[in-house]
């Protein structure tokens, strides 16, 4: 009697069987399809097989110092300051309806009074109104200045750090001639001679002053960066030195000068401030916080008013930077979380 055929193996879609290995038995003596439980089981896992979760795009550098900034409460403070000082500055007969030239010297050195909150200076003008002017030249001196410094010296530093040889050392030799000179000593000198009363002889000034620290800054970020394995990677495919600076050195090597200029942009505002009251800065009848600082030391004792509101004022612009760098220093530095 020949001997039955061995029962085919259930298949759970129909169809041949799998290759060898792709069945097994059952506890109950029946069988199953290994590639169809395994299929299941990868759909019910989350993540994959090991059950690690789903995947989540991975974040950047920006994302994660944008989400860090978001949460802490220095930014926000120092950001929410720097908003009302950028609106007054653009909008400032919003909150003074006064003019800040118009003076009366008949209320010369008097107090506080209705419609004059913070009194009047020595010339009779409006303290409140001058002081809210003043913010726009503040802010315009330090803003520009800033993105001036940030260009010049990141272009130059970048360039030197990333092709090198004889360029690099006579930039290194020009900035340490730069460090050298001393920044209210240079005001001194080469602002005296200049007798327009607008802020752009104080901006080219102070770029011309204020780019060596970026360059350098730039340049070792620049030789850093471009030691990388993602950059020798794209080197090797045959990247342009256009691209790599562009695509690869720059995103990932911009991280401190965004800080250091952002640092600096208080100091700017100071600086200029310091220029106005030695009288080689801005000159009347550009509305200052130097300059009334300059008018009101004379009148301290009879009138403290006079000096404290914009000296406050100025006070307050720079320790809101100096914060708002630090946030962003504390979010882009790796090292610190």
């Amino acid at each position: 009697m020949p001997e039955p055929m061995p029962r085919e193996p259930h298949l759970s879609g129909g169809g041949r069987a799998p290759e060898d290995g792709a069945i097994a038995a059952t506890g109950m003596g029946g069988t199953m399809d290994l590639a169809t439980a395994e299929g299941e089981t990868l759909e019910k896992t989350p993540g994959g097989p090991d059950g690690t979760g789903p995947s989540e795009k991975p974040r950047s550098l920006w994302s994660d110092a944008w989400r860090d900034l978001r949460r802490n409460p220095v930014f926000i403070i120092s950001g929410l300051i720097i908003l009302f000082l950028v609106f007054i500055s653009l909008w400032p007969g919003v909150i003074a309806t006064q003019n800040p030239l118009k003076c009366d010297l008949a209320k010369a050195q008097e107090g506080s009074q209705p419609g004059h909150p913070f009194g009047f200076n020595g010339q009779g003008c409006d303290v409140y109104t001058r002081t809210v002017y003043g913010a726009r030249v503040s802010v315009t001196v330090g803003v520009c200045a800033s993105l001036g410094v940030a260009i010049l010296g990141s272009v130059l530093g970048g360039l030197a750090g990333f092709f090198g040889g004889s360029g690099d050392a006579v930039l290194s030799r020009i900035t340490d001639i730069f460090f050298a000179i001393p920044v209210v000593l240079g005001g001194l000198v080469l602002l005296s001679v200049v007798t327009s009363s607008t802020v752009w002889p104080v901006i080219g000034f102070m770029v011309l002053l204020g780019w060596p620290q970026i360059s350098r800054i730039a340049r070792g970020s620049v030789i850093t960066t471009k030691q990388n394995d993602y950059v020798q990677a794209a080197r090797a495919l045959g990247a342009s030195n256009s691209r790599m600076m562009l695509r690869h050195i720059t995103p990932n090597a911009i991280a401190p000068v965004i800080v250091v200029a952002t640092i600096a942009l208080g100091t700017y505002i100071s600086l200029e401030a310091t220029l106005s009251y030695l009288g080689v800065g801005l000159k009347p009848p550009t509305v200052s916080w130097g300059i009334d600082i300059s008018s009101a030391s004379q009148y301290i004792r009879t009138a403290p008013h006079a000096l404290l509101w914009p000296a406050g004022a100025l006070a307050v612009t720079v320790l809101a930077f100096i914060m708002l760098g630090d946030a962003v220093r504390d979010a882009l530095d790796p090292k610190l979380r």
